[in-house]
């Protein structure tokens, strides 16, 4: 029987989910060979059009097969998708883990749409512990849903509330994926510094981390997807400053540099917290490199409310960006907040990019000279430092090893490096 054709929109953690999906139905009876799902995303109506438009060329090339739709998208709205003459039916984001919900046919008398109230879901069930691997790296799902509502985010409607997957899964997950030669661990979620209130005892993301690092001794490198800095306690600060197994690579969920929009987005940290956490991080382990989300151009946001978010990329030294157009989500109370023109985002977003290209720079030219432990990439011509780095090297080197680099130039926004034997 062969696998179905899962397409994935959106983010890792989808990513991760389509693998479990894709094994569960492997291991079933399902009949899957005429089976296409698309894997949809939510997080703004850009999103939602894509994934209506990867649905249309879904059955368009395939019109003898069924086209089915999940994940978050499908969850919020399931009529928006049941009304596409191209979807066959709508599977929700819980719903998805069982395997009798993709059966079809005359022997079925289920419905069209199959979405279960994700709201009214509590379970941490096994399915959660979920992975996938890109390159050398493997991204390992320990948490689901979120319990916050910033008034931009769509996303706990289709995920759910905050849901945790127990470490002993994780740890199991984790040895396994060692086992099969990874070199390097990344754990991801909606929102992972959440982790762990659900869970008899309330154990701490910090508690996890130590969990896997006493566990699995083998695992040279772990490292952590976006955190909401203010969830960062002082257990899981010591973690992140002094094992050197913890990438000193730290992505903060920002979003902006102004107080007043951070209220207004109903973020829980304000400019200073923020600020001060990168202070001190640093303060303790120099090669901390940071990264962060920020959105431009957010209702009522003006040009010195946004000339805030363009100063904390230097006050907190941003190196990785990942920056965001504010775009209106339908269902969420940003979208209907006095908006700022399309253009003046779309410039926004140019300059938070610029600004971040031009700390980069300096931050790569620093490191040129010195040398760098790099996790190398499936070409063999490049890989990530532990500072999240990309590096490339001259000549082929074997994929998933370890190896150590001497950095020669900075090529566009990557490193040149020599191997060292």
């Amino acid at each position: 029987m062969n696998e179905p054709e899962i397409i994935s929109m959106g983010c890792r953690l989808n990513i991760a989910e389509s693998e479990t999906v894709r094994q569960n139905l492997k291991n079933s009876n399902v009949d899957t060979n005429d089976l296409i799902i698309v894997n949809s995303c939510a997080v703004t109506n850009e999103a939602v059009r894509q994934t209506r438009q990867a649905v249309r060329r879904a059955k368009k090339n395939n019109p003898h097969k069924n086209v089915i739709v999940t994940g978050c998208a499908a969850q919020i709205d399931p009529r928006m998708f049941e009304q596409m003459p191209e979807a066959t039916a709508v599977v929700g984001n819980f719903d998805k883990y069982d395997p009798a919900n993709f059966k079809f046919g005359l022997d079925t008398n289920r419905s069209d749409i199959r979405v279960s109230d994700i709201m009214a879901i509590k379970e941490t069930a096994p399915h959660m512990v979920s992975a996938f691997t890109e390159r050398s790296r493997s991204f390992v799902e320990i948490q689901n849903g979120c319990d916050h509502r910033c008034t931009f985010c769509i996303i706990p409607y289709g995920r759910g509330s905050s849901r945790s997957v127990p470490a002993g899964q994780i740890v199991d997950q984790i040895k396994a994926l060692v086992d099969k030669g990874f070199r390097e661990v990344v754990l991801t979620g909606v929102d992972v510094t959440s982790y762990g209130p659900d869970l008899p005892g309330k154990p701490t993301l910090g508690m996890l981390l130590e969990r896997i690092i006493s566990n699995v001794p083998d695992l040279p490198r772990l490292r952590l997807s976006s955190l909401d800095g203010i969830e960062i306690d002082e257990r899981m600060f010591e973690l992140l400053t002094c094992e050197k197994r913890l990438m000193p690579h730290i992505h903060l969920s920002l979003q902006s540099g102004d107080d007043m929009i951070l209220k207004r987005m109903k973020r829980r940290h304000s400019r200073d917290q923020a600020i001060d956490l990168v202070a001190r991080l640093k303060s303790v382990r120099s090669e901390i490199t940071i990264g962060a989300d920020i959105i431009a151009g957010f209702p009522t946001e003006t040009e010195t409310m946004f000339e805030q978010s363009l100063d904390i990329i230097d006050q907190c030294d941003i190196v990785h960006g990942h920056i965001f157009p504010y775009s209106p989500r339908e269902g969420t109370p940003a979208a209907k907040m006095p908006q700022v023109d399309g253009q003046i985002i779309k410039d926004r977003a140019r300059r938070l990019r610029n600004k971040v290209s031009e700390r980069k720079r300096i931050w790569l030219e620093q490191m040129v000279g010195k040398e760098l432990s790099v996790l190398v990439e499936t070409s063999g011509r490049s890989g990530y430092a532990e500072n999240f780095a990309k590096v490339e090297f001259d000549n082929p080197v074997e994929q998933g090893q370890i190896v150590n680099a001497s950095i020669v130039s900075v090529k566009s926004e990557n490193l040149r490096a020599k191997v060292l034997a």
